[in-house]
């Protein structure tokens, strides 16, 4: 049974993040624990007019080879993993030298950094920690005696415990401190898998790891009975991971994938070529529009569900102006997601102290790559993320009929949005914004009867005489199974249908289409969203 106060005599600091270091080294020093350390750290250390003893000196072999040998030594590692108390160990460590180390406080080379700032292959290999990660688990396996701190955030806490023991670290610290190294070696090894994967395209390897570091603790998850955390990788895609939160309270587990949700639909839209906004709730959207101003852009998006919008999450992909601001304070907003905002937009914004508004410096690329992932019991999917853009397809007129220009536009609109739509979708569009979408229904016939619905409500609410959907374009994203679906579309007053295509019956959706006079493009690319 592993005691539960354990002196600590020696300690080892290696660290690539000086932050903090001084202070630390100095609270140890100031309890009396000898400091041995390598490189850098060594002279910041000695700079501060601390004792410390090079690790060089404590293994007897210089650093070499560029630094890659420096800690892989029995005097380290011989000293982290001895037991306290085992005859054969202590007498190991007698006949060779080795002196116990009872605190390691380590940080490993800034591989994900070096991957995020776009270094070159030779810098990134360069950044791979092979020592530190060997050190790592050694003290953390044997944390019945070692203690091992891998986040400068747990520097002040250990000094606390230490001096309010008389110098000793106790077993449930430890432990938790343990069980911390082991995951940072776990996502630190995740993240060089995950690039080295890519780097050589590899689509399907046969293990695949995913890593993270908690970026906050959550109230609850989806419902209040389930406990939950945001947890950040190292991708470095713009979007809500990301962000700076300029004010309002903490997101919640739902908020945080709306927000996601939102800002990857408002990406379609290139900002060079218009402004757009999209309004999500529960991962759907619930209005998208483009505009040549942001604020008309949310009244557009607003106009095609505004029952729904209330409480929604607002997404533009502009920087955010005083007008827009102020339009969208006007109902009750759950979060609003931009590349930036200007002062005036944020003190408007000020006044809803529970607003949260999140600015991200920039919009995730549409055509990236990269990876998405989803539990399944005993495991997980993994896929590569839908990066298809509709400007890139090539688009077939299988009608009659030929799409008119304005119908080209809203073609082209529709399926970016239906993109992000949850399957079966089906996307109303008219003029540059939704005006119906249905979402989610098990058969396609119905998603297409519940966005008609929407626009016709849509319409009543504006006070209007007939349904938005009157002159529309329709998107799906997948084939039509059979001709009902698009029958229901034109009902409710479409002119043009893009889609997939692929569908067994393609003919007869086809042959429907001519008879009431639409125009259909097919895409040959379907976009499910599960």
């Amino acid at each position: 049974m592993p005691k539960d106060l354990r002196t600590v005599s020696r300690a080892l600091l290696s660290v690539s993040d000086k932050s903090g270091l001084v202070e630390f080294a100095a609270g140890l020093h100031a309890l009396g624990i000898a400091l041995v350390s390598t490189g850098g750290t060594s002279k910041a250390i000695a700079a501060a007019g601390l004792p410390v003893t090079d690790v060089s000196d404590l293994t007897g072999f210089p650093e070499m080879m560029d630094g890659r040998v420096k800690t892989l030594h029995p005097k380290v590692h011989g000293g982290l993993l001895a037991i306290r108390g085992n005859p054969e160990h202590e007498a190991a460590m007698l006949a060779h030298g080795i002196m116990p180390i009872d605190l390691l406080a380590i940080d490993l080379y800034p591989f994900e950094a070096t991957v995020a700032a776009g270094r070159e292959y030779d810098a990134i290999i360069e950044n791979i920690d092979i020592g530190g990660p060997a050190m790592i688990r050694g003290a953390a396996k044997n944390h019945a005696d070692v203690t091992v701190i891998v986040d400068t955030g747990d520097y002040d806490g250990i000094l606390e415990e230490l001096r309010s023991t008389g110098g000793s670290t106790r077993l449930v610290t430890r432990k938790a401190l343990a069980a911390k190294a082991f995951s940072r070696t776990a996502a630190y090894d995740a993240a060089i898998g995950t690039w080295f994967s890519a780097e050589i395209g590899e689509k399907g390897p046969t293990y695949r790891a995913l890593g993270g570091k908690l970026a906050e603790s959550m109230r609850y998850g989806e419902n209040p009975h389930q406990a939950a955390g945001f947890y950040r990788t190292a991708e470095q895609r713009p979007g809500v991971a990301t962000a700076r939160q300029v004010q309002g309270k903490q997101l919640s587990f739902n908020n945080i994938n709306d927000t996601d949700a939102a800002f990857e639909c408002v990406a379609e839209f290139d900002p060079d070529r218009t402004a757009a906004v999209a309004i999500i709730k529960h991962a759907n959207p619930c209005g998208v529009a483009e505009a040549d101003s942001l604020v008309e852009a949310y009244l557009r998006a607003l106009r095609c569900d505004p029952t729904s919008a209330f409480g929604g999450i607002v997404a533009v992909n502009r920087t955010l102006d005083a007008d827009a601001a102020r339009a969208i304070v006007e109902i009750f907003t759950e979060v609003i997601i931009a590349p930036d905002a200007s002062d005036e937009a944020i003190d408007l914004i000020a006044a809803k102290k529970n607003l949260r508004l999140l600015l991200t410096g920039g919009l995730p690329d549409r055509r990236a790559s990269g990876m998405v992932f989803r539990t399944v019991s005993g495991g997980f999917l993994a896929q590569s993320r839908d990066n298809a853009v509709v400007d890139d397809m090539e688009l077939r007129v299988v009608t009659k009929r030929q799409p008119t220009d304005a119908e080209w536009r809203d073609l082209k609109f529709a399926f970016r949005v239906a993109k992000h739509v949850k399957s079966n979708a089906i996307v109303y569009a008219r003029a540059g914004g939704t005006v119906g979408i249905g979402a989610g229904q098990m058969s396609r016939i119905d998603s297409s009867r519940i966005a008609a619905w929407k626009a016709s409500e849509a319409a009543r609410e504006a006070g209007l005489g007939e349904s938005l959907a009157r002159g529309s374009v329709v998107a799906s994203d997948a084939f039509f199974p059979f001709a009902d679906g698009l029958l229901a579309a034109a009902e409710a007053g479409a002119t043009a249908i893009i889609q997939p295509g692929g569908s067994m019956r393609d003919d007869e959706v086809i042959a429907a289409a001519d008879a009431k006079g639409l125009a259909m493009v097919f895409t040959g690319v379907r976009h499910f969203r599960h």
